[in-house]
């Protein structure tokens, strides 16, 4: 969650901003993390190379070594990054709104990130 949807939402709402700035920043470093983590996997060993056997019981298979555990920890780090994306989007849109914009007439942009925002949270473990 994140990209466009940070700049658009709060104008389709009449809102000054998004309800948590800041964590619009750690969504973004956080994602600049998770690639760092992914970059630095491919010259540790002889890189990842799993494709999607990353996950258990396949990850025992023939796949050693540290690169492995750092492409692992960098899809997790991706995870959080937009499970805190999607919290702030719908605190901003429940909160943050203008008085003006009832549910009935937000646009239909900021209802497919409160729904995606919804269904990403709902969806965790």
């Amino acid at each position: 969650m994140g990209g466009f949807g940070n700049y658009m939402v709060p104008l389709m709402l009449k809102a000054t901003d998004m309800s948590f700035p800041r964590l619009n920043s750690l969504s973004l470093w956080l994602l600049v993390g998770s690639l760092m983590l992914m970059i630095v996997s491919a010259f540790v060993d002889s890189g990842a190379g799993t494709s999607w056997t990353l996950y258990p019981p396949l990850s025992s298979v023939g796949h050693p070594g540290l690169s492995v555990d750092f492409v692992i920890f960098s899809l997790h780090v991706a995870g959080v990054s937009s499970i805190v994306g999607s919290i702030n989007f719908m605190v901003t849109v429940f909160n943050v709104r203008s008085c003006v914009v009832t549910l009935e007439y937000m646009p239909l942009f900021v209802w497919t990130v409160v729904v995606t925002s919804f269904l990403l949270l709902v969806s965790l473990p």
